[in-house]
Parts: C-alpha cells; structure tokens; sequence
C-alpha cells in the first residue's frame, strides 16, 4: 500500500488545487462567539450575491507563516483549515467547527499536534488529535496545513474518503 501511495504522490506532486468557494454567512453565527469570525476575510471576494469568498492553499500556507506561536493564532488557522476542507459542499463544517472551538482542549491539541507534525512525528501528531466534531480527514488537514517542513520530507497528507482506501 505504501508504495501505491508513493506512485500518486509522485504522479501529482506538480498538481495544483483550485480555491475552495465558501459562504461567510454560514460561518459567522458559529464564529462569532469564539472571537474568530475575522478569519472569514481570508482568501478573496468571487463575484457572487451570496457574498462567497475563495480560500486557498496559498492562503492557508500565508497564514500559517504568520501565525507563529500565538494560540489565537493556531486557532484562526485551524478555523481557515476547517473552512478551507468544507467549502459550501460541507454542511457540517460549521457545526463541527463550532464544537472544536468550544472544547477547552483546543489551544493545546493545535499546540502539541503542530509541534508532532514539525518534528516529523505524524503517528504522534495523529494519536494526540482529539477534538469534539473533528475527525480523520479534518484532522490530516491540519497536520498538512501545519507542515512547513522541506519538501525532501515524508510531508503530511491528507487522509480523507478521496485518499484513503478502507
């Protein structure tokens, strides 16, 4: 398995994805009390009525570079994330964003699972993830938003129903 996984991640490494359109209107009720609704002016304004933005991968690796130690700041980048993996096709993104923010575990998951994944120990990082509302994919976005490592590494991937085969 290991080595089919090697062949699409060689295969796709120049692969570049397209911004994720979201909705700032479903998330602010769910940010707003958590102080983090300011993380909806990420990315760029798409011409839409419904007032849609678009997030990207650049957008989450800029605010990852600027966030630096700062809790409040991994939090943002965790809320980017979550938006970032649930666009407008994800429903319970929102609600599941919420439930992370409100679990007290928070500062020191995104902390320490941050630290798992620059220090190259993603089986660390992985078992230390528990959060309220969030699982493996959600998770193993995280950990790749979080990797800042040097490309030559064995860099987090994301481990959703797309990648992973059960």
């Amino acid at each position: 398995m290991m080595e089919q996984l090697q062949k699409l991640v060689d295969h796709h490494r120049d692969c570049r994805q397209e911004p994720v359109r979201f909705r700032p209107s479903t998330w602010h009720p769910r940010l707003e009390p958590y102080g983090a609704a300011h993380v909806l002016d990420v990315g760029v304004g798409c011409v839409s009525p419904s007032g849609d933005r678009l997030i990207s991968r650049g957008d989450l690796v800029d605010l990852r570079d600027r966030v630096g130690d700062d809790p409040d700041g991994l939090r943002d980048l965790f809320v980017a994330v979550m938006i970032w993996g649930s666009g407008t096709t994800n429903g319970r993104g929102p609600r599941y964003t919420e439930a992370a923010l409100s679990d007290a575990r928070l500062p020191a998951v995104l902390r320490t699972t941050r630290q798992a994944v620059r220090s190259g120990d993603l089986s660390g990082a992985y078992r230390q993830f528990v959060l309220s509302g969030v699982r493996r994919s959600f998770s193993t976005k995280w950990f790749a938003a979080v990797d800042d490592r040097d490309v030559g590494c064995a860099l987090a991937l994301i481990l959703d129903s797309r990648v992973l085969i059960h």
